[in-house]
């Protein structure tokens, strides 16, 4: 192995992981499937789709070839959007070297398989779940290319892989903490998603700070439950991985699921709603996902429940509210 980093996707948080990387120390090839955008990293330094006004290290560099970015890196970043992984990692998985820690960036659940991102990334490429670690947190990219603080939880069941991926990401701005709770790790990242849509609905329909507040703790409690269910450690959603981000992608209008939230609030399709966004809002597929995967293991996730059919069955959203608000009155549990 060479040593240099391959961050495979040139979106908004593969483009500010990548400058985290260089700033860390790390030599960086991006790969960007858009030829241009790649030629633009390479030349000038600049990714003109995402983060436009951020300058690049000189550490970085971009290639629309991903054998070239992936041969002989010793970690492989994967910064695609969730639903594409399976397609593009086999691809891919011939370039790997056969010890290099791959890294997700991912926050989504598989369609029709219900699997973790770190699942299909030992799946498809063949690898033992140890070589495979996972970033999440509260990392909204426009404020960390600013270099603005922040904190992230690397989480892996390799701890030696873990504080190999902590130290290659840690600058001044950008604060890494280990974790070996993959499976917590993963779930918050996913399922906040879904509760941010549902915070930018409520958002746009008017409601105030009691409204989006119980949505984003009673989100917590379904995710925190789905996550037990699953075997993670209720304590993860506490920290980073959980609450943080989850507070992050709810509050911040930089937020690409509250954003689209926002528009299904207001009274767009789904369609109307992408085409104003013009991002992958990855808690609009994946909200089908998880819905499974919760049913599939006994766990009541309500709001989840009501994203979907908003979602992909047409509900309006202030029947959800109703729907949501009439369920029987019982404890707060968050067993």
């Amino acid at each position: 192995m060479t040593g240099h980093v391959a961050v495979l996707g040139a979106g908004s948080w593969g483009t500010a992981f990548a400058k985290i990387l260089a700033d860390a120390g790390r030599d960086v090839t991006i790969w960007a499937r858009r030829p241009p955008v790649a030629e633009a990293i390479r030349s000038r330094r600049h990714n003109p789709e995402y983060l436009p006004d951020l300058r690049l290290p000189e550490r970085v560099t971009g290639t629309a070839d991903a054998a070239e970015a992936i041969t002989g890196a010793e970690i492989v970043v994967l910064a695609v959007p969730s639903q594409t992984l399976r397609g593009n990692l086999a691809d891919w998985t011939g370039h790997l070297h056969p010890d290099s820690t791959l890294v997700s960036l991912m926050k989504g659940i598989e369609l029709g398989t219900t699997r973790r991102m770190s699942e299909v990334i030992v799946e498809t490429a063949g690898v033992t779940p140890d070589r495979v670690v996972v970033v999440s947190g509260p990392n909204l990219a426009p404020e960390i290319a600013a270099e603005q603080p922040a904190g992230t939880v690397v989480a892996g069941t390799d701890d030696a892989r873990a504080q190999l991926v902590q130290s290659s990401i840690r600058t001044p701005y950008f604060r890494p903490y280990t974790n070996d709770d993959v499976i917590g790790c993963e779930l918050g990242g996913a399922v906040k998603n879904v509760i941010a849509l549902a915070y930018g609905i409520a958002t746009a329909m008017g409601f105030g700070d009691n409204t989006r507040a119980m949505l984003m703790t009673r989100g917590l409690a379904e995710t925190a439950r789905l996550g037990v269910a699953l075997g993670a450690d209720p304590i993860t959603f506490a920290g980073l991985a959980g609450m943080g981000d989850l507070v992050a992608s709810c509050s911040s209008p930089l937020a690409r699921n509250r954003t689209f939230g926002e528009h299904l609030g207001r009274g767009e399709t789904l369609e109307q709603a992408q085409a104003a966004t013009r991002q992958t809002a990855e808690g609009v597929k994946s909200c089908l996902a998880i819905r499974d995967l919760a049913r599939s293991h006994g766990v009541e996730m309500p709001i989840t429940e009501q994203i979907e059919r908003i979602c992909h069955e047409g509900m309006d959203p202030r029947l959800a509210v109703d729907l949501l608000m009439s369920r029987t009155a019982k404890p707060e549990s968050y067993e």
